[in-house]
């Protein structure tokens, strides 16, 4: 096989390729093999049918044509490789020469990964916010804590942002009640926007015994429907939050004393944001590069995922959509050719271990087991996806590393003792 390639810009060239009729004879005795499985010819049994019984009953011509389907593909591939092409997208095939016994020429047209440099990460410099814990934050944690142990008394009172009701919630549209619209004996804090829209609004100023009728939309009754809502109120009730002192320490914690708790608290908040300091320059790594990397995108590739997305949603004529689409599919392909060079540039791979890492803690986040996720990606044919996830994931890491990591007031972060240090750890 004889190949070269032909740059049409910085993102897709033109594959010339022409192959000898003893390179394609592997594949002609495959189409006569694959025609004789599927014809029927009296006196011959499927695939068993003799070569020239299928010129003559089925034509060469047809033969050829099966050769060139299957040929094609592979020959694109293997031309693909030889020039160290890395394609994006759909190919497009034009026949230019086939002359039965001699050879086959064709050309590919194809969308390839755009070359650019990436900066030398051990000259970068990223700086991120120091550790602090205010004593604001303590408190707000011990208040959540102190509303895990708190105790609800009725009062007669009207509403108020912070009650919580005891309610029955009743929801029709056009006066029929629907399929899992009632709701009885429901205890709902006002103001948490937990439950129904407009129910906060609804129950502000009632009193026990009140009743309010509004509208909201049925999400997860009725979907794309509004429909009118009862909220009646049986109770109005005050909670009342234990006294912070040594021995709500004993009630809430495995400590003796308040001030054992607050120095607890206080050093899990500082890991939690020393990790986040790992996030953040993470983060801070990508807007550098996003910056500083100019990549050549190709114009044809985003057209067509939009489109597809577009047709998949009916919205194909709606251009405010279209261009946030495109703003999106734009952004999401600079990121993952991003990540793919760096991928190279660090020439990571995974193992398997690091591949179960990654499936327990995605499990871990889904509330499924390793098994279930492993079943359910498999099956959306998302295999490949997963694998590409890690290996980005690893070589932006390594990048990072070789990066210097900074606080604000100038001390160094050490990313690496960040790290959890085995899945289980970091699913917590």
């Amino acid at each position: 096989m004889k190949s070269s390639v032909e740059k049409i810009n910085e993102t897709s060239v033109r594959i010339n390729v022409e192959v000898s009729w003893d390179e394609l004879n592997p594949h002609l005795s495959n189409a006569y093999d694959a025609i004789s499985a599927r014809v029927n010819i009296p006196g011959f049994r499927k695939g068993k049918v003799p070569k020239a019984m299928i010129d003559s009953r089925v034509g060469r011509a047809t033969v050829i044509d099966e050769m060139v389907s299957a040929a094609l593909p592979f020959f694109y591939q293997q031309a693909s490789l030889e020039n160290k092409l890395k394609p994006l997208g759909r190919p497009v095939v034009d026949l230019k020469e086939l002359v039965d016994g001699q050879k086959l020429v064709f050309d590919v047209e194809v969308d390839v990964r755009p070359e650019f440099t990436l900066p030398n990460f051990s000259e970068m410099t990223l700086e991120v916010d120091d550790v602090v814990v205010s004593d604001s934050e303590i408190a707000d944690q011990l208040d959540g804590l102190r509303a895990r142990f708190g105790t609800l008394t009725a009062v007669e009172k009207v509403v108020e942002k912070g009650d919580f009701v005891l309610l029955d919630l009743v929801a029709t549209i056009d006066g029929k009640e629907i399929d899992g619209g009632v709701a009885r004996d429901i205890s709902y804090e006002v103001g948490s926007a937990s439950m129904i829209d407009g129910l906060d609004d609804a129950l502000l100023g009632l009193s026990a015994g009140g009743e309010k009728d509004f509208k909201s939309p049925l999400v997860g009754m009725a979907e794309g429907e509004t429909g009118d809502i009862k909220a009646t109120v049986k109770a109005v009730k005050r909670r009342d939050l234990p006294e912070l002192n040594d021995d709500f320490a004993k009630l809430a914690s495995e400590f003796e004393t308040l001030a054992e708790l607050k120095a607890d608290i206080t050093t899990r908040m500082e890991r939690f944001k020393a990790m986040e300091q790992g996030s953040h320059a993470r983060d801070l790594l990508m807007e550098k590069l996003n910056a500083s990397v100019t990549i050549p995108l190709p114009t044809k590739i985003i057209e067509q995922e939009v489109n597809d997305h577009l047709e998949k949603e009916g919205r194909l004529e709606d251009a405010e959509h279209r261009k946030e689409v495109t703003d999106q599919t734009t952004e999401s392909l600079k990121q993952e050719l991003l990540l793919d060079a760096i991928v190279e540039a660090e020439q990571v791979s995974v193992n398997e271990s690091e591949l179960t890492e990654y499936i327990v803690r995605a499990a871990a986040r889904y509330q499924v087991s390793p098994d279930q996720f492993i079943k359910e990606v498999s099956e959306a044919g998302q295999i490949n996806t997963v694998v590409a996830e890690v290996t980005r994931a690893k070589a932006l890491a390594g990048a990072l590393a070789r990066a210097k990591v900074v606080t604000k007031s100038g001390k160094v972060v050490d990313l690496e003792a960040l790290r959890p240090q085995t899945p289980e750890a970091d699913a917590e």
